[in-house]
């Protein structure tokens, strides 16, 4: 995959179905960052904000929750190289995904990265696309990944291309 291709063109993207699109930089998992998630949430299982309660777990030491992880592949996504949008658009809206996992725990302290591949482009619309991406949120020498999501991108253009 070469680093920023950009397309411009509806026609351009759809050759890239079925194909990675981009690679996120690393990101570290700290234990501020899962707090101010669980008080944005209100979900303060000890699992996530309990350092020494964790600890006697099998997980051995507080883990990220699942959605913090989840909504994390938006700002992933932005800091992805390769595949860059030069369409014209109007607005691009997060539609949904169908379906989520989380395969293993993301423990406070590592890193992870974005990797995605588009798996589908539909016209919805007249100058409305949406894009359907498999995005495995990695965990830096673990075999299985934090998550995988099937998101749905709605792209809003500005000329019927």
């Amino acid at each position: 995959m070469p680093d920023n291709t950009v397309v411009t063109t509806v026609d351009e993207l759809r050759k890239w179905v079925g194909k990675e699109t981009g690679v996120s930089d690393w990101l570290l998992i700290t234990q501020d960052r899962v707090n101010a998630f669980a008080d944005a949430t209100d979900d303060h299982q000890f699992i996530h904000v309990d350092p020494a309660a964790a600890a006697l777990t099998p997980f051995g030491g507080t883990i990220a929750h699942g959605f913090l992880t989840l909504a994390l592949i938006v700002p992933l996504r932005q800091r992805q190289t390769g595949l860059r949008l030069g369409l014209p658009l109007q607005f691009a809206v997060n539609y949904g995904v169908n379906r989520v996992r989380f395969p293993a725990p993301i423990h406070v302290g590592a890193r992870i990265r974005l990797r995605s591949t588009l798996l589908a482009l539909d016209d919805i619309a007249p100058s409305t696309v949406q894009l359907t991406f498999a995005d495995t949120v990695e965990i830096e020498g673990e075999a299985k990944p934090g998550c995988y999501a099937e998101s749905i991108l709605r792209l809003y253009v500005r000329d019927n291309q």
